[in-house]
């Protein structure tokens, strides 16, 4: 049994779709994935890719990124109403949204969003990031409640255990796991990229893994102790950044 990853597929590429839908029907079927988020806003294809997927794989695991929260051309009245959409059609797709336990191994998903904690909220991020237009919240979830509501939820998987643990997160639960190589005129996304309140439940949670997504920059380190992986598909423009495949992370 292996252990795979992969996020920010973006299926509404149709390169990128079709490589999800190229995936072998026989080479994984004794292994587990992992999609840590951004697949697809579209409610009917984000059904046909989990349907895909689960056919291929033993089990998929997966937590909704911000692209899934977008209401901007669907009919939910705000992000979490599209939230429990998203959660309905990966359970109609027996696709996971809660730990996973196999023998000696567990993995946690963790739920998150962004709460500025990386950095000021700047005008030219208010200016172009999507979210700010294709989500909509209750009013009692503004400005920064979506994080804390969202971390809430993960607080009941925090005490898991196992002889190896693996979590994942769509979000950075920390702003060191960019390269110092980033240009400073990409830097300006760094508040929209995820909450040191997400590190606080890793560092409770103690996993031996963590697999996150979002910043579409592909990272394997070791930070105090816990190896951070990001292996995110990205844009079909994103060659350079990505292996535009699936990575390997445990095998037993």
């Amino acid at each position: 049994m292996r252990v795979f990853v992969v996020s920010d597929i973006h299926v509404d590429y149709s390169e990128n779709k079709q490589w999800l839908l190229d995936i072998s029907y026989e080479d994984y079927v004794d292994d587990i994935l992992i999609v840590a988020g951004d697949i697809t806003d579209d409610l009917q294809l984000l059904n046909h890719c989990f349907h895909e997927l689960s056919k291929k794989f033993l089990k998929v695991l997966f937590v909704p990124g911000n692209h899934e929260l977008w209401v901007s051309r669907d009919t939910a009245s705000h992000s979490l109403e599209k939230y429990e959409q998203v959660c309905d059609i990966a359970a109609d797709n027996d696709i996971g949204t809660q730990p996973y336990h196999i023998g000696l191994l567990s993995i946690v998903p963790l739920l998150g969003w962004y709460d500025f904690s990386f950095a000021p909220l700047t005008e030219q991020l208010n200016k172009t990031w999507m979210d700010f237009r294709a989500c909509v919240w209750p009013d009692n979830l503004q400005p920064l409640g979506v994080t804390k509501y969202f971390i809430e939820k993960n607080k009941q998987y925090l005490q898991t255990t196992n002889q190896t643990l693996i979590s994942f997160s769509h979000f950075l639960p920390r702003i060191d796991l960019m390269p110092i190589y980033i240009s400073q005129a990409y830097r300006y996304i760094y508040p929209a990229l995820g909450s040191v309140l997400l590190e606080q439940q890793i560092r409770m949670l103690k996993p031996d893994i963590h697999v996150y997504g979002h910043s579409h920059v592909n990272r394997r380190v070791t930070l105090e102790g816990i190896k951070y992986i990001n292996n995110a598909f990205g844009y079909p423009s994103e060659n350079g950044i990505s292996i535009k495949n699936l990575l390997c992370i445990y095998e037993h």
